[in-house]
């Protein structure tokens, strides 16, 4: 039986956009309206960072990314294994938990 849409979205995603914005910290704030998430790239013995990437979503967009994430998580640790977090710390280590270099 084949099955009819009547609304499909053709979604379009440019060369760009495609290649991605690298980010190793995330730091997520809401309101009543909305979730904020800002997508920053800490670099090792910078001590600035700029945020590279700002999504805003309403409430109800927000926890269907979180099912979505929780979903796409529990898929690749049945693949791959438990992805190990480190304990919180007193922060995000900034030195990246390896030794500084010197010049």
């Amino acid at each position: 039986m084949e099955e009819q849409f009547d609304n499909q979205l053709n979604i379009e995603l440019s060369e760009e956009i495609a290649e991605g914005i690298y980010s190793n910290l995330a730091i997520v704030t809401h309101s009543t309206a909305e979730f904020v998430m800002d997508f920053i790239r800490v670099m090792p013995g910078v001590p600035k960072a700029k945020v590279k990437s700002r999504i805003i979503l309403t409430p109800e967009h927000a926890k269907r990314l979180l099912a979505a994430l929780e979903e796409n998580v529990e898929k690749y640790e049945a693949v791959n294994g438990r992805i190990k977090t480190q304990p919180e710390a007193g922060g995000f280590p900034i030195n990246f938990g390896g030794t500084m270099g010197q010049a």
